[in-house]
């Protein structure tokens, strides 16, 4: 059984990897408007591994799960349609169906995003609250590499600059979200959400320093 699960969490890790660097090389040396047409599916493949691998089987982990992805939609939900919280923003048509302006998909990566940081900020700290704060701001610098190309890939846009209100925004809310985490007590597969977040930190980095027109 555990030969099993490694095969599994090996596999899992591969077509993360695949996903991501298929994309990345795609777009910047292939067709770039077929492939970021794709983010979508690239996505939603990795919600389905991190589903499948982390694991969510429990009703504690599917509750926890459920309360970040109401708190992100709401949170998006006050920004697009009051420029409150993150400052004066909208969503592009390349992350799929949305919710009073809000991609469905934001919501699930608010909530996936908290989970795999946490559990690399188990394995960097062990104080309680260096903790959360090391979660919150592992969230906050993969928004920050995303912005840069944020409009290029169609996922969304500000009016101007994008405020220093947004990161302070994700700062708080990404900690809230760690501290509840904190709460749950919740136990997943580190390895899977290190590999997971380390291929969006690389795919995102890569465009930020090579930004495509």
């Amino acid at each position: 059984m555990e030969n099993s699960n490694i095969k599994k969490i090996k596999f899992g890790v591969f077509l993360i990897w695949l996903f991501h660097i298929s994309g990345l090389m795609g777009i910047y040396f292939g067709n770039q408007d077929w492939f970021i047409s794709k983010s979508p599916l690239n996505l939603s493949v990795s919600l389905i591994i991190f589903i499948w691998l982390y694991p969510i089987n429990t009703l504690k982990k599917i509750s926890t799960l459920n309360i970040f992805f109401l708190l992100g939609m709401f949170a998006e939900w006050l920004g697009v349609n009051f420029g409150v919280l993150f400052g004066n923003y909208s969503y592009g048509e390349n992350l799929g169906f949305k919710l009073g302006g809000v991609p469905y998909l934001i919501g699930t990566y608010w909530a996936l995003l908290t989970f795999i940081t946490a559990e690399i900020a188990k394995k960097l700290v062990a104080n309680h609250w260096l903790k959360i704060t090391t979660g919150a701001l592992l969230m906050v610098l993969l928004d920050f590499l995303m912005e840069k190309n944020a409009p290029v890939f169609d996922f969304w846009q500000f009016i101007g600059e994008v405020p220093v209100e947004n990161y302070i925004t994700w700062f708080l809310i990404g900690f809230l979200m760690h501290l509840i985490f904190e709460k749950t007590k919740i136990k997943g597969n580190s390895l899977l959400s290190i590999h997971l977040y380390c291929a969006q930190i690389i795919f995102f980095s890569f465009f930020y320093l090579f930004p495509i027109n």
